[in-house]
């Protein structure tokens, strides 16, 4: 039922600027999102997926985070003819109102709505295929939208994204900044979700396993990058920064040695939300809040050459 609902999903579209509203039809609502189109010929078309919480569709979130980096990133693929969807995902900024309850929401729905979005850039674009560019938790989407019927997928392009499961992201984020006996708690408990079995709330933690997120973090949890792009044989870009304080080249490397004919490039100075930054954190955050800072002067041309390379 919700592969026919998707598959029959239209684009109404009305002017905005900088780009054009595009809203997509779903089982549980209407999402909406930016086409940006390029003023000349469209070479390619790509779904820019966002990452983790209320990241909406600009890469912004609306307590803390002002970086516009995906609007930088669509306004910079534009100039180099590529057209590209971002969108609010279920949950955020217009299409905060999707009608799916917390508890009925899966990492499936994150996939389902990647996928559906692609078959209709591509086909507003008349291309035959999207490429799928993910951001850190986006990456994990596009590579699991791998496993769907991939006709409607040029290649992904996978920035900032962790190469390993999401138990052992979460472990190292958690880990410093928690107290015993919670630290073991909060392992613990990723672990049984891990494995697919409901835990009680933890004492200080109860927002992070609440029981109306967990079958979410269950959906998300059992997804392994590396089998993931292990398996897929298009055409894939790794990209990472060096003064990345959320995702590192561990990841980076993980990808790459899963994938090893997926191409890598590691960006110098530049952090998770891609602008130049330096190692040292508080400098670094403060770009978070910048959406005048460009992004980092590789980033754009980087993903352009790959996008548009011969194949």
């Amino acid at each position: 039922m919700l592969s026919a609902l998707l598959a029959a999903a239209a684009l109404s579209l009305t002017v905005q600027d900088p780009g054009t509203a595009v809203t997509l039809q779903t089982e549980a609502g209407p999402l909406h999102g930016t086409l940006l189109a390029p003023s000349g010929e469209t070479r390619a078309v790509g779904v820019i997926i966002a990452g983790s919480g209320p990241t909406d569709r600009n890469g912004n979130i609306a307590q803390g985070i002002r970086a516009s980096t995906y609007r930088l990133l669509a306004e910079g693929l534009a100039e180099e003819g590529i057209a590209t969807v971002r969108y609010d995902k279920r949950g955020v900024g217009e299409s905060l109102f999707t009608g799916m309850p917390e508890q009925n929401l899966r990492f499936s729905h994150m996939v389902d709505d990647a996928v559906d979005w692609a078959e209709q850039a591509a086909a507003r674009a008349g291309l035959p295929c999207a490429w799928l560019i993910g951001h850190s938790e986006g990456t994990l989407v596009a590579l699991a939208a791998t496993e769907r019927d991939t006709s409607a997928i040029c290649g992904l392009v996978l920035v900032s994204g962790a190469g390993r499961p999401a138990r052992i992201i979460l472990e190292e984020q958690l880990g410093p900044q928690l107290p015993e006996p919670m630290r073991t708690q909060a392992f613990t408990a990723l672990a049984e979700l891990e494995a697919g079995r409901e835990v009680e709330p933890i004492p200080g933690l109860e927002a992070l396993f609440r029981p109306s997120v967990q079958p979410y973090l269950m959906s998300w949890l059992a997804l392994d990058p590396r089998k993931l792009i292990a398996a897929y044989e298009g055409p894939v870009l790794i990209a990472q920064g060096t003064t990345d304080i959320q995702v590192t080249t561990v990841d980076s490397d993980a990808m790459k040695a899963a994938q090893p004919d997926a191409t890598l490039v590691v960006w110098d100075g530049v952090n998770h939300v891609l602008k130049e930054a330096p190692a040292e954190r508080a400098a670094n955050i403060r770009t978070y809040g910048d959406p005048d800072l460009p992004l980092a002067a590789p980033v754009v041309p980087d993903i352009a050459a790959f996008i548009l390379s011969p194949r």
